[in-house]
C-alpha cells in the first residue's frame, strides 16, 4: 500500500523549495510569457499550464526509471544506503538554498554532460506558440540538471519503488508549480519575495530537518519486510505441521506429563495410527487362525 505521507512530503518539498525553481525556470517562463501579445492573455496562460504540465510529466517518467533502478538495488539490500543519499542530499540541497553551502552546484555540472544531447530538441520547438510545443519543451526541460530535482529523486527512490517513485515525483513537480507559474506573471517580485533572508532561511532549515529525518528513517516506507514475513511463516505458522519421527518417545516419562492440557486435535497421529492399524491387524489375523483350528 502506498505511503500517502511520503507523496505529501514530496510536495512540501517542491513547495518550499521554490526559491530555487525560480532561478532556474524563471527565465524561461518570462520568455514564454513576453512572446505572447498583451491581449492574448488566455493563451498566455494555456502555453504556460501545458509547458509546466509536460515537465511535471517529465519528472514522473524520470521517477519511474529511477524506482526501477531502486527496486534492483533493494535487491541487494541497498534501502539504508539509498535513505542516507537521500538525506543528505536534501541536506545539502538546504544549505544550497540558503546560500551557506553550494556543493551541489557540482552535481548539477555533472548533469550538463547529459543536458548537452538533450538541449537541441528544446531548441528545435523555439518559438513556442501553440500548446502542443509547450508540453513537448515541458518534458525537455524537466530534464534539465537540477540540484533540487536530484535531490527529490534520491527520496523518491529511498521511499518507493516503480510507480510509487513516479507518482512522488510527480507530487514533487506539483509542489514546484505555483511557484514557476506566478514566475512567468510576477518574476520580478516573486524573486525579490524569495530572496529575502526572513523567507529562505526558514524554508531551507525545513528543507534541512526534512533530511535528516529522511536519514532517521521517517515514514519507514521504502523497506522490504517480506523476508521478516517468509521467516515467520516458516516458524510460527499455526497450520504448520510437526513431525516427531526423530523424538525418542522410549526416553519420555509419561507419568508426569499433563496430558489434559495438551491439543490432541493438531497433532501428527500418522505414524502411530500406522502402527496401530498393523497391530490390529496382526490380532485379527490370529484370532481367526484360532478359530479355525477350533473348528477343525
Amino acid at each position: 500500500m502506498f505511503d500517502w505521507s511520503s507523496l505529501a512530503a514530496a510536495f512540501l518539498l517542491g513547495l518550499f523549495s521554490s526559491a530555487h525553481c525560480v532561478g532556474m525556470c524563471g527565465g524561461i517562463m518570462g520568455a514564454l510569457s513576453m512572446a505572447i501579445p498583451n491581449h492574448a492573455k488566455t493563451r498566455r496562460w494555456w502555453i504556460l499550464l501545458c509547458y509546466n504540465l509536460g515537465r511535471v510529466v517529465s519528472y514522473g517518467l524520470i521517477g519511474l526509471l529511477a524506482g526501477a533502478m531502486a527496486n534492483e538495488l533493494a535487491q541487494w539490500g541497498a534501502s539504508v544506503w539509498l535513505r542516507w543519499l537521500a538525506g543528505l542530499l536534501l541536506i545539502a540541497m538546504g544549505l544550497y538554498l540558503a546560500d551557506w553551502w553550494r556543493g551541489l552546484v557540482y552535481l548539477e555540472t555533472a548533469g550538463r554532460y547529459l543536458w548537452a544531447y538533450i538541449q537541441p530538441l528544446g531548441k528545435s520547438l523555439m518559438p513556442v506558440d501553440s500548446v502542443v510545443k509547450a508540453s513537448l519543451l515541458g518534458l525537455v526541460w524537466g530534464w534539465l540538471p537540477c540540484g533540487l530535482v536530484y535531490s527529490a529523486l534520491a527520496f523518491a527512490m529511498a521511499k518507493g519503488q516503480g510507480i510509487n517513485s513516479g507518482l512522488l515525483m510527480v507530487a514533487f513537480g506539483l509542489g514546484t508549480l505555483p511557484s514557476v507559474l506566478a514566475t512567468g506573471v510576477a518574476a520580478q517580485q516573486l524573486g525579490k519575495l524569495l530572496r529575502n533572508p526572513r523567507v529562505r532561511w526558514p524554508l531551507a532549515l525545513s528543507i534541512v530537518l526534512f533530511g535528516l529525518w529522511t536519514i532517521w528513517g521517517g515514514g519507514h516506507s521504502g523497506h522490504d519486510h517480506s523476508h521478516h514475513g517468509n521467516a515467520a511463516e516458516g516458524s510460527h505458522s499455526p497450520g504448520a505441521a510437526h513431525d516427531h519421527s526423530g523424538m525418542d518417545h522410549t526416553q519420555m516419562n509419561h507419568g508426569q506429563m499433563d496430558h489434559s492440557k495438551m491439543d490432541h486435535e493438531h497433532m501428527h497421529h500418522g505414524a502411530t495410527g500406522a502402527e496401530q492399524g498393523a497391530t490390529s491387524g496382526s490380532e485379527a489375523a490370529s484370532s481367526a487362525a484360532g478359530h479355525e483350528h477350533n473348528h477343525h
